[in-house]
C-alpha cells in the first residue's frame, strides 16, 4: 500500500476515471488540491474569471463529446454558490460535470467560519448526488462514487465539498487495485419494443420525437437508421436538434412555441402518433398538453423511471436508455421490415416535405439597421456543415433556431431547461478547449453576451479561438416581447448615450471596445452586405491570433421573432416567404 495525502488520492481517481481537463479558481481552502494537481500532474488547468463562468465551461465540455465529463473546482464559500447556476444548468438538461469546492477545517463547520457554508444542503436540489467528505480515508471512494453516479441511468452534476484539513490527510491508497464501478442503463425489452412498433405500424401519420437522451447515448446513427427503415419522418426536439441532418428527407422540422419550424408545428398538427425517444415534453416544445395531445397516441421512452407520465400519461411508457431502447426498436424493425410487415409511409413523407418546402418564414430583409432575420441567412451562407453552433437564451437563440441549420449531433449545444444568461461563452470556450480544431460559432444578443464578458479573457490567455456573432438591438428583447401582452416597454432597454465612443452611439456599451481591452478581437457591422465579409475575415483572424473574434451586427433596436402561446397558434411578425430569394438558405426552397 502507498501512504499519500488524501487529495493526492483524489486526483489520482479523477484520472483513473479519464479526467484530464479542470476548469477553476485556486483559493485558500482548496489550494491543497492545486497542489495535487501539480505535484501529481496529467490533468490540464484552465483558470476562470468567475466560478459560475468555470461550471458553464465544464458543461461546454462535456456538451462536446461523447463520454467526457467536465470538472470545476472552486474555494469554499461563494465559489460554491457562485457554481449553482452551472448545477442547475447541468442537472436540467441531464449534463454530467464534476465540481469541487474547498470547505473550512471540520473543526470550524459549525462555528459559522469566514467562507464555511453548509453548500451540500444548497445544491442538494441541482444534483444526483452532493457531499461533505468528513473522513480523509473515504476521499478516492467519494469520487469513485461521484463518477458512477454521473454515469448511472439519468446523466447529471455531483458536487463534492473537502474540507481543508480532509484533503490534507495521510491515507493508505493503492490506485494500481482502483476500478471505475461498472455503470448500469436500463434496456428495453423485446415485449416492450414489439409492443411500441405495433402502435407505429398501426397509426396513419406516425412522428418519432428525437429528443437530447438520444445524443447522450451517442445513438443519433441508431435514430436515423430507424427512421429509415420504418419510412416515419423526424421531429428532433431544440435538445434533439443535430440527431438527423436537417437535409435529410425524413427529418420535418422542429416544434414549439419559440424553437420551431412552420412545417414542424404543421406537421405534428397533422400526426395521430408520436413516438418520443430521450425526451421529456418540455413545455416550450408541446405548448398547452390539450393542444398537443388531442387526437394522437404518444409513445414515450426516457431514462428516467419519473419522467414517464410526468407532463401527460402516454400510451406505452418504456424506460430505456435511448441508445438500448434503439437497439431492440431496430431488431424488430428488421425482423418486420424482412416479413413485409412494415406500413409504408411515402404518402405521409411527401406530405411533411411539401409542408417542409412552403411553410417558410422570410430571411431575405435589405433593411438598414439590419433586421435580425438577415443575420442567420448570412451565417448558413457563410459557416459550413461542420460548424458547431453554442447559444442559451434570448430571441437571438430563438430566430437561430428558427432559421440556422444543423447537421451532425453535438453540433447544437445549448443550455435548454435553464437558460441562464451569460451561459455562451464560457459554453463554447469549454467546447473550444474539448475539441480545439473544431469550428465554433456562438451567438448571443447583446445582454447575454454583458453577463460574462470577462471569460473572453480566458480565450485570450488560453488560445481558446472561436467566432462569436453578437446582435446587438440594445433591448431585452424577449423581455421587451413579452412584456407587449402587458401594454408595456419597461425597464428592458440597454441604450444610452455613450460619451466614450462615437462608433456604439446611441446603443450603449462600446462591445469592440471591451472586447480588444480583454485580449480579443472585434468587427462591427452596419448593414447587410458588411456581414458575410465579416464572418469570412473574423474565421481567418481567429485562426491567426488564436483568440475569440466577434461579429458585433447593429440591429433596429424593435423586431418581434416569430412565437405563440400554442402550437396551432404562433404569432407571425414579419413577412413570410413567397418565393425562394425570400428565404435563399432555406433548407428546402420554395422554387
Amino acid at each position: 500500500m502507498s501512504k499519500m495525502r488524501a487529495i493526492d488520492a483524489a486526483v489520482l481517481v479523477m484520472r483513473r476515471e479519464g479526467v484530464d481537463t479542470a476548469f477553476g479558481i485556486p483559493g485558500a481552502a482548496i489550494n491543497p488540491l492545486y497542489s495535487a494537481l501539480k505535484k501529481v500532474g496529467g490533468i490540464d488547468h484552465v483558470l476562470a474569471r468567475h466560478v459560475e463562468g468555470a461550471s458553464h465551461m465544464a458543461e461546454g465540455y462535456t456538451r462536446a463529446n461523447p463520454g467526457n465529463i467536465g470538472v470545476c473546482i472552486g474555494t469554499s464559500g461563494p465559489a460554491g454558490t457562485d457554481m449553482v447556476t452551472g448545477l442547475y444548468s447541468a442537472s436540467a438538461d441531464s449534463i454530467p460535470i464534476l465540481c469541487i469546492t474547498g470547505q473550512a477545517p471540520r473543526a470550524r463547520l459549525h462555528k459559522e467560519d469566514f467562507q464555511a457554508v453548509d453548500i451540500t444542503s444548497i445544491v442538494k436540489p441541482v444534483t444526483k448526488w452532493a457531499t461533505t467528505v468528513l473522513e480523509p480515508g473515504q476521499v478516492p471512494y467519494a469520487f469513485q462514487k461521484a463518477f458512477y453516479e454521473m454515469r448511472t441511468g439519468r446523466p447529471g452534476p455531483v458536487l463534492i465539498d473537502l474540507p481543508f484539513d480532509v484533503q490534507m490527510a495521510e491515507i493508505e491508497f493503492d490506485i494500481d487495485a482502483y476500478e471505475p464501478l461498472p455503470v448500469h442503463k436500463p434496456s428495453a425489452t423485446r415485449v416492450q419494443a414489439e409492443k411500441a412498433l405495433a402502435l407505429l405500424n398501426d397509426a396513419e401519420r406516425p412522428l418519432l420525437v428525437a429528443g437530447g437522451g438520444i445524443i447522450n447515448a451517442d445513438a443519433s446513427d441508431k435514430l436515423v437508421e430507424f427512421a429509415e427503415l420504418t419510412g416515419v419522418p423526424v421531429i428532433p426536439t431544440l435538445m434533439g436538434w443535430g440527431t438527423i441532418p436537417d437535409d435529410h428527407q425524413l427529418m420535418v422540422g422542429m416544434v414549439g412555441l419559440q424553437t420551431s419550424h412552420r412545417y414542424g408545428n404543421a406537421t405534428l398538427l397533422k400526426s395521430d402518433l408520436v413516438f418520443g425517444i430521450g425526451n421529456r415534453w418540455a413545455n416550450r416544445h408541446t405548448g398547452s398538453v390539450d393542444v398537443y395531445t388531442e387526437g394522437r397516441k404518444f409513445v414515450h421512452v426516457d431514462i428516467e423511471p419519473t419522467q414517464i407520465g410526468r407532463v401527460f400519461t402516454p400510451d406505452l411508457g418504456i424506460v430505456s436508455d435511448a441508445g438500448k431502447a434503439l437497439d431492440a426498436f431496430l431488431e424488430v424493425a428488421r425482423e418486420w421490415k424482412a416479413a413485409g410487415k412494415l406500413k409504408c409511409r411515402k404518402a405521409w413523407l411527401a406530405d411533411c416535405q411539401e409542408r417542409k418546402a412552403t411553410l417558410q418564414r422570410k430571411t431575405h430583409f435589405d433593411n438598414v439597421p439590419v433586421k435580425p432575420q438577415r443575420v442567420y441567412e448570412e451565417m448558413n451562407q457563410v459557416f459550413g456543415k461542420d460548424t458547431t453552433y453554442v447559444s442559451t437564451i434570448g430571441l437571438s437563440q430563438i430566430a437561430g433556431a428558427q432559421f440556422l441549420h444543423v447537421y451532425k449531433p453535438r453540433h447544437w449545444i445549448n443550455c435548454g431547461q435553464a437558460g441562464p444568461l451569460g451561459w455562451t461563452i464560457p459554453a463554447a470556450l469549454g467546447v473550444v478547449k474539448a475539441d480545439p480544431q473544431r469550428k465554433v460559432v456562438a451567438l448571443s444578443g447583446d445582454y447575454d453576451f454583458q453577463f460574462m464578458i470577462e471569460e473572453l479573457a480566458v480565450g485570450a490567455q488560453f488560445n481558446l479561438p472561436y467566432v462569436h456573432v453578437l446582435v446587438n438591438n440594445a433591448y431585452l428583447g424577449l423581455i421587451r416581447q413579452a412584456q407587449r401582452g402587458f401594454d408595456m416597454d419597461y425597464c428592458v432597454q440597454l441604450a444610452f448615450e455613450n460619451i466614450n465612443s462615437t462608433d456604439a452611439a446611441t446603443y450603449g456599451v462600446d462591445h469592440v471596445a471591451v472586447v480588444e481591452g480583454l485580449g480579443c478581437k472585434a468587427i462591427r457591422v452596419f448593414e447587410p452586405a458588411e456581414i458575410a465579409p465579416a464572418l469570412l475575415k473574423a474565421q481567418k483572424m481567429a485562426e491567426e491570433f488564436r483568440v475569440p473574434v466577434v461579429v458585433e451586427v447593429i440591429l433596429e433596436r424593435v423586431t418581434n421573432i416569430s412565437m405563440g402561446t400554442e402550437i396551432n397558434a404562433v404569432n407571425e411578425f414579419e413577412d413570410l416567404a413567397l418565393v425562394g430569394n425570400d428565404a435563399p438558405t432555406a433548407i428546402s426552397l420554395l422554387d
